[in-house]
């Protein structure tokens, strides 16, 4: 039954490249697999170097027009895309959770939530403007106009196939800039749905370009190696970042880059703990644990660790785990054998240190696909090699904390600055701590922090610029200063 239901899914969605309003076909193919059972739902067009360049000259011909139609033409088009991925939610939902396995109950909330993006660039589109003043010394004015970058390489993973689209796309669009998207190879079937339903509401030709590839390397290289292309904005894992940062340097390009993340999730001793279990439960499940954002270390204050995670144990031990349309299952399973292997490794390697698995002793059974049993970890000493690592999976390690300033720097410890979260009653405690946290977002007393309206990025090697918020669109404008002599242009009169 659910593999019939993913199937049908999938089909519902194109499997060729989507290249200047035109589907493509290619010599070569890559099979996606329903992670939830391990099975192929479809064979996907494989782009090659030329296929992606030839992306590149649709959007580089139809930078100039895109550019030129009015903030308010791109804002109705946004408004327009918003209200059809409403209209296609099921569709959407259903192919969310056949490529990448989520309960389908959260590919919905994906859906929803990649919507809004769409909507807040429509409102953003025709608020960006320029300025105009006198110079200090008189005689003259400055004035600024935006323009946009140009065309641009977004790169999305497949954590959250939409809206990770939508995030980069909405704001690119909302600027006057063009786009060829590469998306993951796990989940690019969603991304070419939402390009067939970009063309259904009239979205011209070029603005946006969707190749699914094997070969990332080569194709991202050859793309950030062609002067036409103006701008890359990646999302996944700072390895790769570094590299598309270290290309990028050829040409100059403006680099959007978020990256991998290692989020603390701090409780204090007076925090109110079914809140902060709340908290947890989201910031660390929501998404099987897949997620840059996700609660990596728990950092408790050692009055209350017990309380705190016997409250948690308790509530993840209710978590059912099963495929995606299982509307039972709270929890679904991992992306592929790989990220299975990954993690079931360093809850291995926690373990031989010392941790004890107080849940997750077992895997799931009667299930065929890549699922990781949830797992709470007690005991993990601050230390241990599972705090230094992205996990990106079900499992909570619990660590014990004595002092404010041994919390800051324990959370602090680590290259990356994405995102953390901290409990406490304290105001002040609160706002301290939240300012010296080294972290681009931080959520106080709640354990989601993504919205669109909100700028989403970090610090240090989890990425730079932002994406949402107000931010958003600044990463696709370029500012031009015009000097306006007023004395040689009264001359004339």
């Amino acid at each position: 039954m659910y593999q019939d239901r993913a199937l049908r899914a999938a089909a519902a969605a194109p499997a060729r490249l989507y290249v200047d309003g035109r589907w493509r076909d290619t010599e070569r193919t890559f099979a996606v697999e329903d992670p939830g059972t391990g099975t192929v739902l479809a064979e996907v067009a494989d782009a090659s170097v030329q296929d992606a360049l030839a992306a590149l000259s649709a959007a580089a011909s139809a930078q100039e027009s895109w550019a030129a139609t009015s903030p308010r033409e791109r804002a109705d088009l946004l408004r327009s895309l918003f209200d059809a991925i409403h209209q296609w939610v099921d569709e959407f939902a259903d192919l969310i959770t056949a490529e990448m396995g989520k309960p389908v109950a959260e590919s919905r909330g994906e859906v929803a939530y990649a919507a809004e993006f769409l909507r807040w660039f429509s409102e953003q589109a025709a608020h960006r403007h320029g300025s105009y003043g006198p110079a200090p010394r008189g005689g003259s004015r400055i004035v600024t106009t935006r323009r946009p970058v140009g065309p641009s390489l977004l790169i999305t993973p497949w954590n959250f196939p939409l809206a990770m689209v939508t995030r980069k796309l909405g704001a690119a669009m909302a600027a006057g800039c063009t786009s060829v998207l590469k998306p993951a190879p796990q989940t690019p079937l969603t991304s070419l749905l939402l390009a067939e339903v970009a063309e259904r509401i009239g979205l011209p030709a070029g603005v946006f370009n969707v190749v699914p590839t094997t070969r990332a390397a080569e194709v991202s290289a050859a793309l950030m190696g062609d002067p036409r292309l103006r701008k890359v904005s990646f999302t996944g894992s700072t390895p790769v970042g570094r590299t598309l940062l270290r290309q990028s340097g050829e040409h100059v390009l403006r680099s959007s880059l978020e990256l991998g993340g290692n989020g603390p999730f701090l409780v204090f001793d007076d925090a109110d703990l079914d809140a902060a279990v709340e908290g947890a439960m989201a910031a660390k499940f929501r998404n099987g644990g897949q997620s840059c954002v996700a609660a990596n270390r728990f950092l408790v204050h050692r009055d209350v660790i017990d309380d705190f995670t016997d409250r948690l144990v308790e509530r993840v031990r209710k978590l059912s785990v099963g495929h995606g349309f299982d509307g039972a299952s709270t929890l679904g399973p991992l992306i592929d054998s790989r990220q299975c292997a990954k993690v079931a490794g360093l809850v291995e390697a926690a373990v031989s240190e010392g941790a004890v698995a107080v849940t997750g002793e077992t895997a799931p059974r009667g299930e065929d696909g890549y699922f990781h049993p949830p797992t709470v970890l007690a005991d993990v000493a601050p230390d241990a090699a599972i705090l230094r690592q992205e996990i990106f999976g079900p499992v909570a390690p619990v660590t014990a904390f004595d002092t404010d300033e041994q919390a800051l720097r324990l959370a602090n410890s680590t290259e990356h600055g994405l995102a953390a979260y901290l409990y406490t009653r304290d105001l002040h405690r609160a706002v301290d701590l939240g300012e010296r946290l080294e972290a681009g977002m931080v959520g106080i007393n709640r354990g989601m922090v993504s919205e669109p309206a909100a700028p989403f990025g970090g610090i240090k090697e989890s990425g730079l610029g932002r994406e949402g918020g107000a931010e958003g669109i600044e990463e696709y404008l370029e500012t031009t200063y015009l000097a306006v002599d007023l004395a040689a242009a009264g001359a004339g009169r």
